[in-house]
């Protein structure tokens, strides 16, 4: 049997650096996706090399952009900066994970090619429209 990417005795590590749950009205709309499983979803992309998009939605860590966006709001706030430790001395696959691909998703403004992909710069943006003007 397959080891979990997150065992149990890590997580009740983790999950006191959690932010809480905000509350959300009942109107509708996808219900959040719990942090356990956007972690797991984290640290499948960063161990496999996979793009975010790419990311299999049967592991029910939601979609990779819902990991990704966590994982900037995580470094935004201070959160991963807390955890990243931990990660990297508790996990046995530590030495595979890119932990700079996690730093550099996490800054804001950033470029280069691990960015999401519905993401692009202003350069980008006018190329593309100067192409289809064309």
């Amino acid at each position: 049997m397959a080891k979990r990417l997150l065992p149990d005795d890590l997580w009740e590590q983790l999950e006191p650096y959690m932010p809480v749950p905000r509350r959300r009205p009942s109107k509708g709309g996808r219900p959040t996706i719990e942090d356990r499983n956007v972690l797991t979803g984290i640290l499948f992309v960063l161990k496999t090399g996979i793009t975010w998009e790419d990311l299999p939605e049967e592991m029910n860590c939601g979609c990779g952009m819902t990991c990704y966006r966590r994982l900037r709001i995580w470094c935004q706030t201070g959160v991963w900066k807390k955890i990243c430790p931990i990660l990297r001395q508790e996990l046995d696959y530590s030495e595979r994970i890119n932990w700079k691909r996690a730093e550099k998703n996490g800054r804001p403004g950033r470029k280069g090619r691990d960015r999401a992909p519905a993401e692009e710069s202003a350069s980008e943006a006018e190329s593309a429209a100067a192409i289809r003007v064309a």
